[in-house]
């Protein structure tokens, strides 16, 4: 359980968080495509794209560089990157992925739902399409095809999504039973994972998940009232209570099982803090928080000003977390988990995540897509089980999704740590969050360094 100090200091976390976020807004804005500076308390940090590296540097070499940024000189900032001993080979290079082995699959075991969620991206489950399940075969060979190419010792990742993929509960135990057993037989390690609204969850449900260390997501878009607006049933009432009392088993057995929630973040249920605080109280392992860029029909998209919103609101709860931290003490914001990771790893990459490369999705005819979000759209198709991977298909989308092809990524100094931001939201939306995630990320590194600074142990 979270100590209740951190619940009672909320309020003051608020308004030095909107502080923040503008004076972060202003400074994580891209001057370079090779350097950004991010000044902290005791040090300006220079963040290295290439690499993702970061070091301490002087004032007057912070004064240099700036002024060289403010001339966009690029020519001279690479000269005294040599100068500093911090220049290095590009790490990656304009070459796209070729026929990467794929290690993680998604199943939409059921294109249905029992929510009317309106701006889901599945158009309420069904995909666009009349509603059905995934046949039990379509998922064996589904599951042949991400295990029955790997090597011994090798990890792959399968995922049941819907719609609600509890509406064909019989077809995804037996499916997570069969490719449990397939994988025992090839000495692989298979991992599983199921996105759930929760509302269907029953006591044999959290007992299987339990047996098989599921990790379990709930979708709840906030506490009572936002999450019954924007997540109601198909006849228009709230599921938020209904939900509560559900997933209580999932809450009680976890064990080899982690559950966590996610929460599609909307102008209608900006209170993250309080939201965070509660979830965690009820016993999530995570809560993690996502904004709403593209809906199927264009309700709750984040505006320019949510985004600078929601900014201050993820600062906050960054803060939070910073405070639990000093303390020792757990406080499973997931965004913050993930974002000092990265950042602690060094992560660079040219893609936003493993999209149309070692993950896909695959459509209840047995379609294969670039990834869940992109099931019977023709812009993510990736061949069908039945005739494989397509491998014109799948190495020129990785050509033509290369952060080094995107603008303005390539002049964007979180172009490494972004990859490019998800594929399914650039390619009808265009790139309405860099701000924000630029934001995100600039005070992510000022937080890694505060953090290691004062209590160094704090991740052992």
């Amino acid at each position: 359980m979270i100590n209740r100090t951190l619940k009672e200091e909320a309020s003051p976390y608020t308004k030095i968080a909107q502080g923040l976020a503008s004076h972060i807004a202003e400074n994580s804005k891209p001057a370079s495509a090779h350097v950004h500076l991010i000044k902290g308390a005791k040090k300006t940090q220079l963040f290295i794209p290439n690499g993702s590296r970061l070091y301490q540097i002087t004032p007057e070499t912070e004064a240099y560089l700036a002024s060289l940024m403010d001339a966009k000189d690029e020519k001279a900032i690479r000269y005294e990157l040599v100068a500093l001993g911090l220049d290095a080979p590009a790490l990656i290079s304009d070459e796209p992925l070729q026929d990467p082995p794929l290690h993680a699959l998604s199943l939409a075991i059921a294109q249905k739902c029992n929510m009317g969620c309106s701006y889901c991206y599945a158009d309420q489950g069904d995909f666009g399409g009349p509603a059905k399940k995934m046949s039990l075969e379509t998922a064996k060979k589904s599951i042949d095809l991400l295990i029955n190419g790997r090597q011994k010792g090798d990890r792959v990742q399968l995922t049941f999504l819907g719609g609600e993929p509890l509406m064909n509960r019989q077809d995804l135990r037996t499916a997570t039973e069969y490719a449990a057993n397939l994988a025992a037989r090839k000495q692989i390690n298979i991992g599983f994972s199921i996105t759930s609204n929760g509302s269907l969850v029953r006591e044999e449900d959290a007992r299987f998940f339990e047996e098989y260390g599921f990790a379990v997501t709930i979708s709840l878009d906030g506490l009572k009232e936002a999450h019954d607006k924007l997540r109601p049933f198909k006849n228009g009432t709230g599921s938020f209570d209904r939900i509560m009392e559900k997933i209580k088993p999932l809450l009680t057995l976890q064990k080899n099982m982690q559950v966590s929630a996610r929460v599609t973040v909307t102008p209608d249920n900006m209170n993250l803090a309080k939201a965070l605080d509660e979830f965690i109280d009820m016993g999530f392992h995570s809560v993690g928080f996502s904004p709403l860029l593209k809906s199927s029909n264009g309700e709750k998209e984040m505006s320019k000003k949510d985004l600078e919103h929601l900014l201050a609101g993820m600062i906050e709860c960054g803060l939070k977390f910073e405070h639990a931290a000093l303390q020792n003490k757990r406080y499973p914001f997931l965004n913050m988990v993930n974002a000092l990771k990265e950042i602690g790893k060094g992560t660079h990459r040219p893609y936003p995540c493993g999209a149309g490369a070692g993950y896909m999705g695959v459509s209840a005819d047995g379609e294969l897509a670039a990834c869940h979000r992109f099931v019977n759209e023709p812009k993510g198709n990736m061949g069908t089980l039945d005739g494989g991977i397509d491998p014109a298909l799948q190495n020129g989308w990785l050509a033509e999704r290369h952060v080094h092809r995107q603008s303005p990524c390539n002049n964007c100094w979180a172009r490494y740590l972004c990859g490019g931001s998800c594929h399914h939201e650039v390619i009808d939306k265009g790139r309405t969050a860099c701000d924000y995630i630029r934001g995100w990320l600039h005070f992510a590194i000022q937080s890694y360094e505060r953090i290691n600074r004062l209590t160094p142990d704090w991740n052992k």
